[in-house]
This record gives C-alpha cells, sequence and structure tokens, in this order.
C-alpha cells in the first residue's frame, strides 16, 4: 500500500451547560457552521451535524493524527467561543463538559445520518436510541 489508509467513525454527542435550551435556531446554525469549519481545519470530515435545543449530534471522520479528546476539546471550544464573540455576546453560552463519543462501522452511517436528521421528532415522540443519547 503506497499511503496510510483509516476509515475512523465516531457519533458524538454533547449538551449545553446543564441542558438548557440554548441553541436556538440562529444559534444552532452559527454552531453548525463552526463546527464545520473546525473540523476541515483538522482535516475530519463532518458527514452529519443535527441535534436540537439543548445538545448536538456530530457524525464525522477523525483524523488519526488528532486524538479524539483533542478533536472534541477542539470542536466545542471554537464554536463556543464564535457563538460568544460573533452571535450573541451579551449572553453567556457554554457547553457541558463532558461528551459521549461512540465509534461507528461504514455500515452504521445510513441509520446515523437518519437518526441525526430526525432529532426533533425522536425526542418529541420519545422514540429515542438510549445508546445514541449517550449524554
Amino acid at each position: 500500500m503506497p499511503s496510510n489508509f483509516t476509515q475512523i467513525y465516531f457519533h458524538h454527542i454533547w449538551s449545553t451547560w446543564d441542558r438548557q435550551p440554548m441553541l436556538i435556531p440562529e444559534v444552532r446554525e452559527a454552531a453548525y457552521k463552526t463546527i464545520r469549519s473546525e473540523c476541515q481545519s483538522l482535516k475530519c470530515d463532518v458527514i452529519r451535524i443535527g441535534g436540537i435545543s439543548n445538545h448536538i449530534h456530530l457524525l464525522a471522520t477523525l483524523n488519526p493524527t488528532i486524538s479524539l479528546s483533542d478533536f472534541v476539546k477542539q470542536v466545542k471550544g471554537s464554536s463556543s467561543h464564535f457563538i460568544n464573540h460573533e452571535i450573541q455576546p451579551d449572553f453567556l453560552f457554554k457547553w457541558q463538559g463532558s461528551y459521549g463519543a461512540l465509534t461507528a462501522s461504514r455500515g452504521d452511517i445510513d441509520r446515523l445520518c437518519e437518526y441525526i436528521d430526525r432529532q426533533e421528532e425522536h425526542h418529541r415522540q420519545k422514540s429515542l436510541i438510549p445508546d445514541w443519547e449517550a449524554i
């Protein structure tokens, strides 16, 4: 094999501070945009991002040159910094310190994308998959 090949998928879940409903639509969209940008700078591909007012689900590849904890720290840190300084400077936005990260196989991708896309519906109908709402 002439070059390295990796295929590392993680399903990340993290919440707002005290699970407060801080992710109003304009904040949520700004957070998603910033998360996508930070992932790109870390050479990680966003496959899907979604959530509701108090948490986010991110399905992404992980570049093998960065640790999982450093990846999450960078993504959460850059998004909260952007929200606090550019979107809502008069309002303190914070992510919860903890996070969930689950490995995913290539065969899980379509099902996870559908689950992430339908977050509002899953929470409204309480049709959640407990392992995928780990945090």
